[in-house]
Parts: structure tokens; sequence; C-alpha cells
């Protein structure tokens, strides 16, 4: 047992120290700052203007958006990058499992996805004063939601190749259909029979039903099916993107 916990110590220390490192390096890059903070804030009012929505309603929207679009962009920046230049391997040839690894990166997107939704979280409460009917619920959805989104940037991720590019944009062509169906535009008790069947495919409508329950007191789907949905999301993803880059390590990657 006493080997166990040093064992889990020291792999929360090194899997801190590699996030730490993370965040220093790469969160002000171009592709982090393009598609991770510009562009959910440029969707959000894009399709808002002259929509009549309640600011709790915008609110709910703009921060799974948010948490969407920023802890996903984490992963698909960082470990090609690291893969050009040799960083990858040499932190996996040190005394680091792969597993720790990954944890280690998405939590890079995590802190991220968490840290930019709680800009205009504060503004809305602060300065524009919404009511939130509440606010731990609102809290854990992010947290949740942004480790689901974060692990599904891990699983585009873990693709073959050195060059981000080759990353983020079929990330993000596979992220628009996510998007759609998602309740995010068409709120999801005004969709047909099939959209309403398809939108069940995408992590995203959870999340978002997830922050109208909390801010506006009630959403289409149970509070605990969200929650249980995101969470599985969060290990399905880690999962996979475990097994490919295991798969990518075979190819040379």
């Amino acid at each position: 047992m006493t080997g166990l916990l040093r064992r889990v110590r020291d792999e929360s220390s090194q899997a801190w120290a590699i996030t730490v490192k993370d965040i220093r390096v790469y969160y002000l890059t171009p592709p982090m700052i393009m598609f991770g903070l510009l562009m959910p804030f440029f969707m959000f009012f894009s399709f808002s203007v002259k929509r009549e929505m309640t600011p709790g309603a915008s609110l709910a929207r703009l921060l799974a958006l948010i948490t969407f679009f920023t802890a996903s962009s984490a992963g698909p920046v960082i470990i090609p990058l690291e893969r050009r230049t040799g960083t990858l391997d040499r932190l996996l040839a040190a005394p680091l499992s792969t597993t720790t690894l990954l944890v280690a990166k998405s939590l890079v997107g995590i802190i991220f996805g968490i840290g930019v939704a709680m800009l205009p979280l504060l503004a809305s409460v602060l300065i524009i004063g919404v009511n939130l009917q509440d606010a731990p619920l609102l809290i854990v959805s992010m947290v949740l939601s942004s480790c689901a989104f974060s692990a599904l940037g891990l699983l585009f991720a873990s693709y073959p190749t050195q060059s981000p590019g080759n990353i983020m944009m079929p990330s993000t062509l596979l992220r628009w259909p996510l998007l759609f169906i998602s309740g995010i535009f068409i709120p999801l008790e005004e969709m047909s029979s099939w959209a309403r069947a398809l939108s069940f495919l995408s992590p995203l409508t959870y999340a978002q039903d997830l922050m109208i329950h909390a801010t506006l007191g009630a959403g289409v789907q149970a509070v605990w099916f969200n929650l249980a949905i995101l969470f599985l999301s969060f290990g399905v993803f880690l999962y996979a993107a475990l097994r490919l880059q295991n798969w990518s390590r075979r190819l040379g990657y």
C-alpha cells in the first residue's frame, strides 16, 4: 500500500509539472488563441445577433461553446508540436506512463476551458446581473464539460502526425456537426424527432442542457443523465486517446 501511494504521489507530481510547463509554453501560441479563445466568442455573437434570448439562456450557450472549443483545442496544438520537437519522446523516455502524460495534457485543456469560461460568467453575474438558478451546478457542469471536451481534443491529437494543422482543421470540421446538432442554435425542444435523435450523438448536447438547468432552472433532459453522459464521455475519450497514442508510438510518432 505504501508503494502504491508513493507511486500515485510521484505520478501526480510529474503530471502537474508537465501541466504547468505546457501552460507557460503553449497558452499564448497563435493556434490556441485563434481556435481556443477567439472562435467560440465569434461563433456566439454571429448566431446570437437579433435573436430573442434571455440573459440566462445566452450565458448557458456561450459557456457551452467556450468549453467545447477551448478545452478541446489544447491537445491538437500541443501534442503534434511536441512530437516534432522530440519533447514527447523525452517525456515518455522518463519513468512516466502514457496514462499520466495524457492526464497531464488533459489538465491543460481543462484549466484553459474553465479559465476562459470564467470571464463571461463573472461579467454576466457582476456587471449584467444575470441571476443563476443553481451556481454550484453551473460550476460542476463547466468542470465536467471541460474534462470531456479536453479528452476529445486528446483523441483528435492522437492521430499520428507532427503538424498541428493536420489535426486542427480536420478536428474543427468534425466539431461542426457536433455543434449543429447539439441544441446550441436550435433549442432541443424545437427540433424535429430525427434531429433530436441525432443530438444524442453530441457530447455538447448534454453540456448545454446541463448549463440551461443551472442558469434557467429547467432543461430538457434530467440533470443526472447529463452528468452521467459527460462523465462517461470523459472516460471513453481518454481511453480511446490512450489506445491511439500507443498506436502512434508504434508507427514512430
